[in-house]
């Protein structure tokens, strides 16, 4: 076996489980635990070897993956007790593809890196079908020798594969895009608002809008979720919110004040409050009341 084709991976939930497929179907070794046995289950029918903890995927892994939900679990995984530091490989490569705070990718770096292990944090944007087709866009922090190393896995999960800076620029970068990607669905919220105030049907005002500048993948994709009411999730308002609550400490870290996605952030919360969570983000049109 070639190096760098043993791959831990950590993290089997929406986004998780199918990278870990496309990694498999790029020929890659994937070692894997998850506390869903199914999930398990399906991964060990095509090939993934099932390990008891996190250590322990690390110790056959030469490269270990983790895509979890928030910074908490992020840091457990890598740095806890029968954690990855646990059982990691000198010289192994971990990449952390979660969304989480960009200070708790810097620690975790630094620890790992006197076990001789490099870090890259690498968070995605895509989606669901993203996840699925394998076209996510990648953004990654880190040295470049790491990048180098890592681009043939991120490939293979990946179509848009950055290298944005050092430890933590992954992060930030994430923290923009999801900015602006919730901007951009409120502005197509606040206006199918507006025209159902005004008795115009959603889906001749969407045609129409997808042949001028308010064309993209907010109007496209979100704001066809939001005419037929079709919420189930390629990314839940519960981690959407999460995404935001880091964007704004991001900007306040660096003396900034972000009106619009203070804003946003409340409107998630309150949809969150209202037992929404689970739902896809496009569900933000809900916040108004028809």
């Amino acid at each position: 076996m070639k190096k760098d084709r043993e791959i831990g991976f950590i993290g089997l939930g929406i986004m998780g489980n199918p990278m870990a497929q496309n990694l498999m179907r790029a020929g890659f070794r994937l070692h894997i635990c998850s506390r869903n046995a199914a999930v398990e289950q399906e991964l060990k029918n095509i090939g993934g070897i099932v390990h008891k903890s996190p250590a322990a995927v690390a110790a056959a892994s030469d490269i270990i993956i983790t895509m979890l939900p928030d910074t908490p679990q992020v840091q457990e995984v890598a740095l806890g007790t029968n954690g990855i530091i646990e059982g990691v490989r000198d010289g192994a490569l971990y990449i952390d593809m979660s969304t989480i705070d960009a200070d708790a990718e810097r620690n975790i770096s630094r620890q790992l890196k006197q076990k001789n292990v490099e870090s890259l944090d690498a968070p995605v944007s895509g989606g669901q079908e993203g996840a699925i087709n394998g076209t996510l866009s990648v953004m990654v922090g880190g040295s470049a020798t790491a990048f180098q190393r890592a681009l043939p896995v991120l490939e293979a999960v990946g179509k848009r594969v950055i290298h944005i800076g050092d430890t933590g620029a992954g992060q930030v970068a994430k923290s923009c895009n999801q900015i602006a990607t919730a901007l951009a669905t409120q502005g197509v919220v606040e206006a199918f608002t507006l025209a159902t105030r005004w008795g115009i049907d959603l889906a001749r005002l969407r045609e129409a809008m997808l042949g001028g500048f308010a064309s993209g993948k907010a109007l496209e994709i979100a704001g066809k979720r939001m005419i037929e009411k079709t919420f189930t999730p390629g990314f839940t308002l519960k981690l959407y919110s999460k995404d935001l609550r880091i964007a704004n400490n991001v900007a306040r870290d660096a003396g900034l004040e972000l009106p619009g996605a203070a804003m946003l952030q409340k409107e998630m919360e309150i949809l969150v409050g209202r037992e929404m969570g689970g739902l896809d983000f496009s569900a933000l049109i809900e916040i108004f009341e028809y």
